[in-house]
């Protein structure tokens, strides 16, 4: 039997969003779908408490996620959003950094050009990321999420710089990573093609407005 990893009960924000109870499977791909003011994005931020529910409850393998450490949480369920915020400096420069912050020991040469090439980009280590295409800063930017192997990876529409053979390439990448590692994955995308494609579960959700 499939497992939920994330559960909403009677869930809103901030009065403006009401959302239908919702079940996310572990190690799965599921994909969230709707159409815009339904709070798609608004909804991986409330899974790993970078914003808080106005009523209602998130559950994160069976425990209430007010309850949990929040800096924990967002390094267990990891969002790389729309917004690319790199370093103003190499790719091996912005790994440093990242690692850095966390703590962490900073992967290999090796390892790093592992992640990038899961993320169709090769380029030298050295390469700065301020020449480099708003395509190719996506693609730095979600090798270095991708290799602090969260329990569950949250993408906001992960394809929005790339071209549809380059996004569909990198998400085939993606996802076949992190079903070999157990990660699970939520994806938010208007992509069609991607969603037919790729999700295993698919979301859909709909404009409930608290009365």
């Amino acid at each position: 039997m499939d497992k939920i990893i994330l559960e909403t009960k009677s869930l809103s924000y901030h009065n403006l969003i009401k959302y239908q109870d919702i079940k996310i499977y572990e190690n799965h791909t599921n994909f969230i779908v709707g159409k815009s003011g339904t709070g798609k994005s608004t909804l991986l931020r409330l899974f790993n408490s970078t914003l808080p529910p106005s009523e209602g409850s998130i559950w994160y393998k069976d425990q209430d996620v007010m309850t949990l450490d929040t800096i924990k949480l967002r390094k267990e369920i990891l969002l790389i959003s729309q917004l690319v915020y790199l370093f103003d400096d190499s790719i091996k420069g912005n790994f440093t950094e990242f690692y850095k912050y966390r703590d962490m020991p900073v992967p290999t040469d090796q390892k790093i050009k592992e992640f990038l090439e899961i993320c169709c980009l090769d380029l030298p280590l050295e390469k700065d990321c301020l020449t480099m295409s708003g395509g190719e800063r996506q693609r730095v930017y979600t090798a270095i999420f991708l290799s602090f192997l969260p329990e569950v990876l949250m993408l906001d529409e992960p394809t929005s710089a790339l071209d549809q053979q380059n996004g569909h390439n990198v998400i085939h990448n993606v996802l076949g990573f992190c079903k070999e590692n157990r990660i699970t994955t939520i994806i938010v995308s208007h992509d069609q093609e991607l969603t037919n494609s790729f999700a295993e579960k698919v979301i859909t959700l709909e404009k409930r407005e608290n009365q």
